[in-house]
């Protein structure tokens, strides 16, 4: 069966170049997509919602300025709560690994965003002079902000996750710490110390780290010298102990 597929053109400062015409990506994406394919990964969906926000409040501000107009500002907020709610994104084609310092990632989001806002003003996809992508929705940017923005909105995103799957893998070794100490024959003070010790290592620098680690074996041998000291008395006590409870057990035969 022919699975022949549609194609629009679309023309650059290269020249002319053949695109599918049911994506919203334009022909800037697809040779970003042909010339660094790299991973083969996709973008990560974080950092695409991010791209999406920052061109949602660019519009915003720029019609609120009077240098964008009303209805192509509606078209491309549209668009960008569209691509926040996960839709478009697998017109997000280039590689996340490219050259350009990610301009090829800002001119994906770019011509995404315009294509889906000329169809809701009634275009068809590959008609910039109803919305374009880089007069329209890039203006006032350049990828030298719009990446590295997008990047640390993103990162504040995941941290959030990680944090949150951090504390839950915390909580499971303490009690593992727990059930492993609790059978361990030390008292509550060590297994405390020994705890808080495991908090500390990896959370800071290496020099803090090093001199945690040595209070540590300071206190550690502290405690050792003490239950040294303390160990005569305790064996002569234990001894005691035994002798006293052999006689009351002869009593009990008696």
């Amino acid at each position: 069966m022919d699975k022949r597929t549609d194609y629009r053109t679309e023309k650059d400062s290269i020249g002319e170049k053949k695109v599918p015409e049911d994506v919203y990506y334009g022909v800037q994406s697809l040779r970003a997509a042909e010339n660094f394919h790299i991973t083969g990964l996709n973008m990560h969906p974080e950092i695409i919602n991010s791209l999406a926000y920052i061109k949602k409040a660019a519009a915003i501000t720029n019609c609120e300025i009077g240098i964008l107009d009303k209805d192509r500002a509606t078209a491309i907020v549209q668009a960008c709560d569209e691509i926040i709610e996960g839709k478009f994104h697998k017109d997000f084609i280039v590689d996340p690994i490219q050259g350009g310092a990610g301009t090829s990632l800002n001119m994906n989001a770019n011509e995404v965003i315009a294509n889906r806002a000329i169809e809701i003003l009634g275009g068809k996809k590959g008609d910039y002079s109803v919305v374009n992508p880089n007069d329209h929705v890039n203006c006032g940017q350049s990828t030298n902000d719009v990446i590295p923005t997008a990047g640390k909105m993103t990162s504040l995103r995941l941290l959030k996750v990680l944090k949150e799957e951090l504390l839950r893998l915390h909580k499971t070794f303490a009690q593992k710490a727990e059930e492993y100490l609790g059978n361990s024959g030390l008292n509550s003070r060590d297994r405390e110390e020994l705890a808080r010790l495991g908090e500390c290592l990896g959370y800071l620098d290496a020099s803090t780290q090093e001199t945690t680690a040595a209070l540590y074996l300071e206190e550690l041998k502290r405690e050792i010298e003490r239950t040294n000291l303390e160990a005569p008395a305790k064996k002569k006590l234990y001894q005691s102990m035994g002798i006293l409870g052999g006689i009351f057990l002869a009593l009990l035969f008696l």
